[in-house]
């Protein structure tokens, strides 16, 4: 292995042992088109077979390739980016860092499964008829998201717009609803009636 691309094998270690066992960093020797120190290995691949860096549309001229999607030999998807190590001005050699991400896909896809609702699945109308805490929440949900907002991070002055904005739509109708929405919004009771006045004038909700 050149003098130069020596200097990159302790980076290959330091990366496959920090995203252990997910990453495998491969180098590679452009003069040998071999490949020259495997940190990690997941591919079966050995010391001194080529490189065939056509799998991964190689060009000299370019810094950095990808990141590119590969399949292993058991299967698994590999998300893959290369980089291209130069000395006085010439590529000597290409570092790609290959991680297993078939994990974080099944993952993704266990959650998908879980959070997904039958498509045409209609909330049943004989629990919703009458829930104003489900309409209450739809509700807000609704407000903070058209104006960029989480309900956690209101300030007063967006509390007491969404208050009165609450009352306008009907909210404080239900038994109890200004007791729920004080909980919701983190507000005293107190507070709540004392801006339903401000918008709307007494209110015996």
């Amino acid at each position: 292995m050149p003098t130069e691309l020596m200097a990159y094998a302790p980076i290959c270690d330091a990366v496959a042992l920090l995203f252990r066992p997910y990453a495998e960093v491969v180098l590679h020797d452009l003069g040998l088109q071999t490949v020259v120190h495997i940190a990690g290995n997941f591919s079966q691949r050995v010391l001194g077979e080529p490189s065939l860096l056509n799998e991964i549309g190689f060009d000299a001229a370019e810094t950095t390739i990808g990141p590119y999607e590969k399949i292993n030999w058991d299967g698994r998807r590999i998300k893959s980016i290369s980089v291209i190590l130069t000395a006085n001005g010439a590529a000597i050699g290409v570092l790609c860092i290959n991680v297993d991400v078939s994990h974080f896909h099944a993952v993704m896809q266990t959650l998908s499964a879980l959070v997904a609702v039958p498509a045409g699945a209609d909330k049943p109308p004989v629990l919703f008829k009458e829930d104003w805490h489900e309409r209450i929440n739809e509700y807000i949900q609704q407000w903070t998201q058209e104006r960029g907002l989480i309900v956690t991070a209101l300030s007063r002055e967006q509390k007491r717009q969404l208050v009165a904005d609450l009352a306008a739509s009907g909210a404080f109708g239900g038994r109890k609803a200004a007791a729920y929405i004080s909980r919701v919004l983190g507000l005293a009771r107190a507070t709540v009636y004392n801006y339903l006045n401000q918008a709307n004038g007494p209110t015996d909700a």
